[in-house]
């Protein structure tokens, strides 16, 4: 059993998940990071500092005036303010992440190599590009 739960662990998709999970959980601290410090102020500056924290329905009868009022003295609430926070801040999440995905797709882009081979044009076998005679009908190609 020692020997097959071995086998197991050193299988490279195990490996690979194992690393994956360690790099996303990097990844996900460095975007987590992006948002919040970085994404979040522009936008909030932009909006006139808007929070949706304290939006909320107090379905206790009392009057608060922040959410944390509300929850100090035991009320029941339904807090689509902070519902409304974390649905933005998943959206500006998504996005920071589609950019960041985009631009390392563009990097990784690679540039297409020259043909190396053309086509007969008597016989449509492959031969080299720089063929002057067809290696398989023999025949006289013109220079292109």
């Amino acid at each position: 059993m020692l020997k097959e739960f071995r086998e197991f662990i050193m299988r490279g998709n195990v490996l690979d998940l194992a690393v994956a999970v360690i790099i996303g959980a990097a990844f996900g601290a460095i975007i987590s990071s992006l948002v919040k410090d970085i994404l979040t102020p522009i936008i909030g500056l932009l909006l006139g500092g808007a929070d949706f924290t304290n939006l909320f329905i107090n379905l206790s009868g009392g009057s608060y005036a922040t959410l944390a009022d509300a929850q100090a003295a035991g009320a029941v609430t339904i807090n689509y303010g902070v519902f409304l926070n974390a649905v933005i801040n998943f959206l500006i999440i998504a996005f920071a992440i589609f950019l960041i995905v985009r631009q390392a797709n563009r990097m990784r882009k690679q540039p297409e190599a020259a043909p190396t081979t053309k086509e007969c044009p008597y016989c449509r076998s492959t031969i080299p590009i720089q063929a002057t005679r067809c290696a398989h009908c023999t025949s006289e190609l013109r220079a292109a």
